[in-house]
């Protein structure tokens, strides 16, 4: 199925889109192609509010305030490795059978899934700045991402 279509079906079925990616033959470059473009998604999802923030001071650009989130982003990359694995770990303490690859699937879909709340959250903060409205949006993409992220690892690790 293509991206788009996975990522809406992830709202209704998380599991059974999960378990379709884990029933592929293991490719470490597809584990690290999910990771990048939720790297990439999160980093349009930020531009509108790098760009109110440029605008709002100016003696930093749009363009450097880019670059370094994008930098920023990249750096992240051995964490969100490290997340999967203690995922993996914490599921296989609580009887899971599941494997490391498994558990950064669950971790990294769950991660694209969750993008389009993210790229709302960034335009709303763009627009508005940082108020209540972003706040508790963005709380809300944190329960979604995590609810994602816990019944797709759960799936993995049967």
């Amino acid at each position: 199925m293509p991206l788009t279509q996975d990522i809406v079906q992830s709202w209704r079925h998380p599991r059974a889109v999960v378990r379709r990616l884990t029933d592929r033959a293991p490719s470490e470059p597809f584990a690290f192609s999910l990771l990048t473009t939720f790297l990439l998604l999160a980093l349009v999802a930020a531009t509108p509010n790098l760009a109110r923030e440029a605008y709002l001071h100016p003696e930093t650009t749009l363009v450097q305030r880019l670059y370094a989130a994008g930098l920023g982003l990249l750096v992240t990359i051995p964490i969100w490795y490290l997340l999967a694995a203690l995922g993996h770990l914490a599921a296989r303490a609580l009887g899971g059978k599941g494997s490391y690859y498994g558990g950064r699937i669950a971790l990294f879909w769950a991660m694209v899934t969750i993008a389009p709340g993210m790229l709302l959250h960034g335009l709303v903060q763009g627009f508005l700045g940082l108020t209540s409205l972003s706040t508790g949006l963005g709380v809300l993409v944190a329960i979604g991402f995590l609810a994602l992220w816990l019944g797709m690892l759960q799936e993995v690790e049967r």
